[in-house]
C-alpha cells in the first residue's frame, strides 16, 4: 500500500473480491500476469523485458500443466532439465529463466499485493517460491559467452569487407535490383567495426548522430558518433556515449553513403541512417541474413557473428597500442575487465 492506495499490481486492482468467475484458474492467472506487468512498469522496466518475462512464465505454466498456486520446485527442475537437454539452451539463458520465475513468485507471494490470500480463498492453497539457492544455477564466472565466439582476424575482416564490396559490383554489373541494399549493408558492416557498435546500436543510427571533433578536424562532419541507443540497464533508458573516429577511411565511406547512396532509397527521410526498401529503417533479419550469407560464402566459421565486429574493434585497437582506458570508454564498458574479455588474438 502507498498511503491509502493499493500498490501497482495488487490483487484489488485486477480482481473483484468475492465475485464468482466463469473460468477461475485461467482468469486469476491472467490477472496475476497483468498485475505483475503493472508492477514492472512501475519499476520502469522495458516493455521488451516485461513481454519476454511473461512468455517465460507462460511457457513454464504450460510445461508444468499447473497454475502458480500449484507449482513446486520439482516442476521447475523438470522444465529447466528439458530446456537444457532437448533445446540445448545456454547456461546464461537458463539462469535468466530461473530469475524470471523467481521474480514472478516473489511478486505473487508478497503480502503487499494480496495474491496469496486471494488464491487461498478461491483455491484452498497459495503460491510459494519455487526457486531456491539449492535448485538455482550459480553464476560462477564473469564471462560465460560461447567460447566459439571470437573476433575476426585482420585477414578475415579484410576478406569479408572485400567480398561485401564485390557483391555490390556483381549485382550492379548484371543490371539487377538489389545493389543498393547490398551497398547499404556493406557500409553498415564497416561502420559497426569502425566504431565498435553493437547490432542494435548500428541499426538505430540516425543521420544526425555524427558531429565534428575539434581535435580531429581531418574527419570533418564525422569526427564523433553520438550513440543514443546503447545497451540499457534494467529499469533505465538506453545508455548514451560518444565514440571518437579513429580510422581515416570511416569518415570517407560515411560521407559517400550519406551524400550519394542513401538519398536513392525512396524511404530515406531525415531520420534513419540505414533505410530499407520498404521502411525507414533496416531490420535485424536483413542484417543477420546478409552477414551469415557473406560469412558462409567465404567459408568462415560459425564463431563469427555481427558482434564480432565489436570484438575486432577492441582487439585491433589494443593490438595497435591504443590506451586501454580509451578503448573502454569508446565501447561503453563500465569495467576494464569487461573490455579485456572482448580482447582476442587477431593474428
Amino acid at each position: 500500500m502507498v498511503g491509502n492506495s493499493p500498490a501497482a499490481g495488487a490483487v484489488g486492482l485486477h480482481l473483484v473480491g468475492g465475485l464468482p468467475l466463469l473460468r477461475p484458474d485461467e482468469q486469476v492467472f491472467t490477472a496475476m500476469l497483468d498485475g505483475w506487468r503493472n508492477q514492472q512498469l512501475a519499476r520502469s522496466l522495458a516493455f521488451s523485458t516485461i513481454e519476454g518475462r511473461e512468455k517465460a512464465v507462460r511457457a513454464f505454466a504450460r510445461h508444468a500443466d499447473a497454475f502458480p498456486w500449484a507449482w513446486s520446485p520439482q516442476m521447475v527442475d523438470e522444465w529447466l532439465g528439458d530446456l537444457r537437454s532437448v533445446r540445448n539452451l545456454r547456461r546464461s539463458t537458463l539462469r535468466n529463466y530461473q530469475g524470471t520465475i523467481r521474480s514472478f513468485c516473489a511478486f505473487v507471494t508478497d503480502p503487499a499485493y494480496g495474491w496469496a490470500e486471494a488464491c487461498q480463498e478461491r483455491f484452498g492453497t497459495h503460491p510459494v517460491q519455487v526457486i531456491h539457492e539449492w535448485n538455482a544455477a550459480v553464476h560462477v564466472q564473469e564471462a560465460e559467452a560461447d567460447p566459439a565466439k571470437r573476433a575476426f582476424t585482420r585477414d578475415e575482416l579484410q576478406a569479408f569487407f572485400d567480398h561485401a564490396d564485390e557483391q555490390v559490383g556483381r549485382v550492379r554489373g548484371r543490371g539487377r535490383k538489389g545493389w543498393l541494399p547490398a551497398f547499404r549493408d556493406a557500409m553498415l558492416f564497416k561502420t559497426a567495426y569502425a566504431f565498435g557498435l553493437r547490432r542494435n546500436e548500428a541499426r538505430m543510427l540516425d543521420v544526425v548522430d555524427f558531429g565534428r571533433n575539434p581535435r580531429g578536424p581531418e574527419f570533418g562532419e564525422y569526427g564523433v558518433l553520438y550513440v543514443r541507443h546503447g545497451k540499457a540497464k534494467k529499469g533505465s533508458p538506453p545508455k548514451r556515449r560518444s565514440v571518437l573516429t579513429v580510422f581515416d577511411w570511416s569518415a570517407e565511406i560515411l560521407q559517400q553513403w550519406a551524400e550519394e547512396a542513401r538519398p536513392l532509397f525512396p524511404t530515406a527521410g531525415p531520420g534513419a541512417l540505414w533505410p530499407s526498401e520498404r521502411s525507414s529503417r533496416v531490420g535485424f533479419t536483413q542484417m543477420n541474413t546478409r552477414f551469415c550469407t557473406y560469412r558462409d560464402s567465404l567459408g568462415l566459421d560459425q564463431g563469427l557473428d555481427f558482434h564480432s565486429f565489436r570484438r575486432s574493434y577492441v582487439t585491433h585497437l589494443i593490438e595497435d597500442g591504443w590506451d586501454a582506458r580509451f578503448v573502454q570508454e569508446q565501447v561503453g564498458h563500465e569495467h576494464a575487465s569487461t573490455t579485456s574479455i572482448y580482447t582476442c588474438v587477431s593474428s
